[in-house]
């Protein structure tokens, strides 16, 4: 089946198309589509669904008290008021794995951050637990993925490079690239973590694999890697690219670097 590609504009979603995104009866096909998902309206729908009916109205009232609601926020509020509400028994499992199963990616998107900030699970859990959205065929649900556990990682960074080294080294490329993404000392859309902005070298257990990875995805995200670092330790980031250089004189590589010193390349 042809991927659909999607409206350009949000006045140019067709009104069946946008009441299904609404209802979470399809998932969005850009980001246009994604942006214009009512979270009241999907949540109004959707936690009926899940037995949550009573939890419909104080959820839109918190979300209505925004003054400017993004879907990322949007998808935090709904997600926190879940855990508070989802019990942490087998019961509140099967909850939030329909919603990780779910048509909507915005309700999938609600999955990772209910995993992500759940207080009881270990971190390894965790990972478990999100390594299917971490996969997800929709872009938004693989943002949100490491989006969402970046805190619990940051929290516990040695573990979290320890496991993510294995994720590293996976067939998949979206596992691969979300344990470059989740561990960015800059980030986007999220804080920094200050160890690796002082001491990248701790990564390069999952930097190393991806060196001269065959998927663009992981490549981007790898130059990206090392743009961050090199705001922070330059000298770091030029030893290894003439380590990486001398080890590894391949095209992919290359694409890597370019993408990593472009700062530095930039500085007086």
């Amino acid at each position: 089946m042809a991927k659909r590609k999607g409206a350009r504009q949000m006045a140019e979603i067709p009104k069946a198309m946008l009441d299904k995104l609404n209802r979470g009866q399809a998932e969005s096909a850009n980001l246009v589509e994604w942006l214009a998902v009512d979270p009241c309206k999907l949540v109004g729908h959707v936690l009926p669904e899940l037995g949550l009916e009573c939890d419909v109205e104080p959820i839109c009232e918190a979300l209505h008290a925004y003054d400017k609601l993004t879907s990322i926020k949007a998808a935090r509020t709904i997600s926190e008021m879940l855990l508070v509400r989802i019990p942490s028994n087998q019961a509140g499992l099967s909850i939030c794995q329909q919603m990780a199963l779910h048509p909507s990616d915005t309700v999938r998107s609600w999955a990772c951050f209910v995993i992500g900030g759940h207080r009881t699970q270990t971190l390894k859990q965790k990972l478990k637990r999100m390594e299917p959205l971490a996969a997800d065929a929709h872009f938004g649900v693989r943002e949100t993925a490491w989006l969402a556990l970046r805190p619990a990682l940051a929290a516990n960074l040695e573990s979290a490079i320890e496991q993510l080294t294995v994720w590293a080294g996976d067939v998949d490329e979206n596992i691969r690239r979300f344990a470059s993404e989740a561990t960015r000392p800059r980030g986007v859309w999220t804080a920094h973590l200050t160890v690796l902005k002082e001491n990248p070298a701790l990564a390069l257990p999952i930097l190393e694999p991806l060196k001269a990875d065959e998927s663009k995805y992981v490549r981007d995200s790898v130059g990206n890697w090392l743009n961050d670092a090199s705001k922070t330790c330059p000298n770091w980031v030029r030893e290894l690219a003439a380590r990486w250089e001398a080890q590894s004189p391949v095209s992919q590589t290359q694409a890597i670097l370019k993408k990593g010193l472009r700062t530095l390349e930039k500085a007086p």
